[in-house]
């Protein structure tokens, strides 16, 4: 089976007219995508978009054979004038299945957004499941019949990662699955850091007009296994972090900072942090993070390491000039080693977030000044046993290692 991806942008299209932001103003060229429509073996079309006809014959295919136009979701705007050479275009109830002349198989997927998803068997077995923008299965507990996942999966990756977690969990998308994503919008990152998102979840992003063979594909990217992200106050490296886990159906949340009794502000923050991690995700409240990385196990982020040595020097009296020289500066030297050795053997994938310090004011105390050297000293080691690090600066991650 062959999947001519004849547009992969949003409904709107990238760049959307009339839209001043930076991500329309430097999608021009191979940049630009046409709002998401697939051809299947030039006899199933999936979506009617505008000029997709010529859309096909820019691809190299032709829309002649076509047997059956189906429609994913409501469409706004004016009604699209059908092409002479198609057929009406139409929807499939939810759970109903088709048969096409071809020999193709559709069935019709509910979602827990408006729309329709469609799972197509071509003639050879191949499996392909393709769902509208902003759509996962309801109930996310959706998966193909017989023993093995999808060949390929099409779907919102950027607005929806959790529709790829929830397939995962059910192993609808399996290590041979080739997960793309599609109805990219102004809401994507632009290019190279789209590409770097897309990677870390285990998805790509092709070009508009791209043909890809469905069922060839037998090793979906690895994400990174282990991965640092550093950056200042706000910068926007713990979101990075999450975003780097969101796809993945089972996540434990390793938060560093404990409990602050009365502190309503630390409170607060904590707050905001739980509620944009998805819901599957579990918590562990503890400083103990040897203990997590040597046992398999699902991926961890923690969050964050200055708070994690904090707690370290708070243990070997750190703070106290004659207890620091007196054992101490020792005694954290074997804590911060022991991390390292786990995260150098752990199993786990692990995302792990820290702040980079040391670029602007020196501390006024000793005990500030040690603390700043001392982040300095465990961020470097742990970034050497890292295949993936990560700086964050206004919000824009820039890759440091790999």
């Amino acid at each position: 089976m062959e999947l001519t991806l004849l547009g992969t942008g949003a409904p709107g299209g990238l760049p959307r007219p009339d839209c001043p932001c930076a991500v329309c103003a430097s999608a021009r060229g191979t940049r630009a995508r046409a709002a998401t429509s697939l051809l299947v073996d030039d006899a199933l079309l999936l979506d009617l978009t505008p000029g997709v006809v010529f859309a096909a014959a820019r691809a190299g295919r032709s829309t002649t054979g076509v047997r059956q136009v189906l429609l994913t979701h409501p469409h706004d705007g004016p009604a699209l004038e059908l092409p002479a050479s198609l057929p009406p275009a139409g929807r499939v109830p939810d759970g109903q299945e088709l048969t096409l002349i071809s020999g193709h198989r559709v069935r019709a997927v509910a979602m827990d957004a408006p729309g329709t998803g469609y799972e197509v068997v071509s003639p050879t077995g191949e499996r392909l499941l393709y769902l509208p923008p902003g759509g996962a299965p309801a109930g996310l507990a959706h998966r193909p019949a017989g023993p093995a996942g999808y060949d390929m999966v099409v779907l919102d990756v950027v607005g929806r990662p959790d529709a790829v977690a929830g397939l995962r969990a059910v192993d609808a998308v399996t290590a041979t699955t080739e997960v793309i994503a599609v109805h990219l919008g102004h809401d994507a990152p632009p290019a190279r850091e789209l590409d770097r998102m897309l990677a870390a979840g285990g998805a790509r992003a092709v070009p508009d007009g791209t043909t890809l063979p469905v069922g060839e594909f037998h090793t979906a990217p690895e994400p990174p296994r282990r991965t640092l992200v550093t950056g200042g106050a706000r910068s926007g490296k713990s979101l990075e972090a999450e975003r780097r886990l969101e796809t993945f159906p089972e996540v434990v949340y390793v938060a560093t900072g404990g409990r602050r009794d009365g502190d309503a502000e630390w409170a607060d923050r904590i707050g905001l942090h739980r509620a944009r991690r998805p819901a599957a995700w579990r918590t562990e409240e503890t400083c103990e993070l040897v203990e997590l990385l040597e046992p398999e196990g699902p991926p961890l982020l923690i969050d964050c390491l200055s708070l994690w040595l904090t707690d370290a020097m708070d243990r070997v009296d750190a703070w106290d000039e004659a207890l620091w020289a007196d054992g101490g500066r020792d005694r954290l030297r074997i804590r911060v080693d022991a991390l390292v050795r786990a995260v150098r053997g752990t199993p786990r994938t692990v995302v792990a977030v820290t702040n980079e310090v040391g670029s602007g004011v020196v501390p006024a105390t000793p005990g500030g000044r040690r603390f700043r050297d001392e982040l300095g000293r465990l961020n470097a080691a742990f970034a050497a046993e890292c295949e993936h690090v990560l700086l964050v600066v206004a919000g824009q991650a820039l890759v440091l290692r790999g």
